[in-house]
């Protein structure tokens, strides 16, 4: 065995196999687009993109499905690297969706995470998408872990857990019939702790708020809460200033910070290494309504 094979990284490792799963997307697939949020897994992705098709060009656009209750500094973040790159930023607003009248809330501050769907399958019938590149990690969720890599959807865009195809080895099917598509996840077998080491080594730059920032914050069902105008405090709760940071990034009206003092990569691996609980368990407050709750937004086209 060669030493070049001796001193290869299990980071090293999941890069080659995330790369392998990029170029094979774009090899079989007529119109792939990788979702890009601002967030630590899809900037995670753009990295791996970089070093699959670097000098060229993505052989593919990115695209964000935006809530309209997205945290600002993440938005912000989302256009810089986008223009950075200098590669092609479709965005689609569930706020349009609404306006169609093909999403239909109960009350205007309610979570707009699990409308992020319609609004996908619309953008995904507009430009006629067979693939989507996301981030996604077996290790967020139960419902994440019965993926595979490539991820069937039919033509009304629905995933059925018990109707996946085989994996065998590197090998994946792309194979789809006009009106249907399938999700690509190049990160599957990572966690969250390897996402983090991977940041570090590669010094990649993320929204401010994925490290310790004072917020404003009450605590509610076992999450602290933050104090935005999609989501007031209650009668009754008590506010605190808190030292806080964002596992993960998404919808303001359902994600929540955790108490960290940790200012760099170092000190979130650090953390992440002794912690029980996944990210979505300490922060997503949709994620809490039952354990099925994840499942049943990707049987409706969710990520």
């Amino acid at each position: 065995m060669s030493s070049a094979v001796l001193t290869r990284t299990h980071l090293d490792w999941l890069e080659s196999e995330a790369i392998h799963i990029l170029r094979e997307v774009a090899a079989e697939c007529a119109r792939p687009v990788l979702l890009f949020s601002g967030g630590k897994d899809s900037c995670v992705l753009l990295r791996l993109a970089e070093k699959a098709f670097r000098p060229g060009r993505f052989p593919f656009p990115l695209m964000h499905i935006d809530t309209g209750h997205n945290f600002p500094e993440v938005i912000a973040f989302r256009d810089q690297r986008a223009a950075e790159l200098g590669e092609e930023l479709i965005v689609r607003s569930v706020e349009d969706s609404i306006a169609r009248g093909t999403v239909v809330l109960r009350h205007a501050s309610d979570s707009r995470n699990a409308a992020q769907a319609t609004t996908l399958l619309e953008s995904i019938a507009e430009f006629g998408f067979d693939a989507c590149i996301g981030g996604a990690r077996r290790d967020e969720e139960k419902a994440r872990a019965k993926e595979r890599i490539c991820s069937f959807r039919d033509e009304f865009g629905q995933w059925d857990p018990k109707a996946q195809r085989p994996e065998l080895w590197n090998l994946y099917n792309t194979r789809v019939h006009p009106g249907e598509n399938i999700r690509v996840f190049p990160i599957s077998n990572w966690t969250e702790l390897d996402v983090w080491q991977y940041i570090e080594r590669e010094g990649l730059d993320l929204p401010s708020i994925y490290y310790t920032h004072e917020r404003e914050v009450v605590r509610r069902n076992g999450l602290l809460v933050p104090i935005t105008p999609l989501t007031p405090p209650r009668e009754g709760e008590h506010t605190e200033h808190l030292s806080v940071r964002f596992r993960t990034v998404g919808d303001v009206s359902c994600t929540c910070p955790v108490a960290s003092t940790a200012a760099t990569p170092a000190d979130i691996i650090a953390e992440t290494a002794v912690t029980t609980i996944t990210e979505r368990g300490a922060t997503r407050m949709d994620d809490q309504t039952s354990e099925a709750s994840m499942e049943r937004r990707k049987k409706q086209g969710y990520f």
